[in-house]
């Protein structure tokens, strides 16, 4: 079975990044239940709203980005059973494309780089299971959509939900 999975607020934690540089920039204590049910950028006065877009633009951003816990663990396990493959949106920040590429070297080397897509929109994808936080990307998939658990989605309803890396294991292996 062909197994595709996100990497924005599924394995990379670009959620807690984009609130920790906004505090860094600001002097602020903005956190995630502040954000809670929306982006971010959502939640930050309009003046500022612009610094927290601008940091997908940043050389750098996802590069640093922390993993999300116990997906490395998870994945790797996942790779023994599945086809699996790493799909991400990649093309609306140019420098994301290669920090992406990069990232998934040092943090998940296992997964090679023939099985990586890192594309523009992902209604192309055709497989069996799509683990994603968007629900605009679950939406059109026609095979098992699983919702990744995110601050910004958790209002989000109409899919199978996963709340964390071990909830992932427990439904899938």
């Amino acid at each position: 079975m062909t197994l595709f999975i996100d990497m924005d607020e599924v394995i990379a934690d670009t959620y807690r990044a984009h609130i920790s540089l906004y505090n860094k920039e600001f002097g602020e204590n903005l956190s995630v239940e502040d954000c809670r049910g929306g982006e971010v950028w959502q939640s930050v006065p309009e003046n500022r709203r612009s610094h927290i877009h601008g940091h997908c633009h940043e050389e750098g951003f996802f590069r640093a980005l922390p993993p999300i816990e116990g997906s490395k663990e998870v994945i790797r396990e996942l790779t023994k059973v599945y086809d699996v493959f790493i799909a991400s949106a990649a093309m609306q920040f140019p420098n994301s494309l290669i920090e992406k590429h990069y990232w998934l070297d040092e943090h998940f080397p296992f997964i090679d780089w023939k099985r990586r897509i890192l594309c523009g929109d992902k209604h192309i994808l055709r497989g069996d299971i799509l683990i994603d936080d968007r629900k605009y990307n679950l939406e059109n998939f026609t095979g098992r959509s699983i919702m990744f658990s995110s601050p910004h989605n958790v209002n989000t309803n109409g899919f199978e939900r996963v709340n964390s890396w071990q909830d992932v294991r427990q439904i899938l292996l």
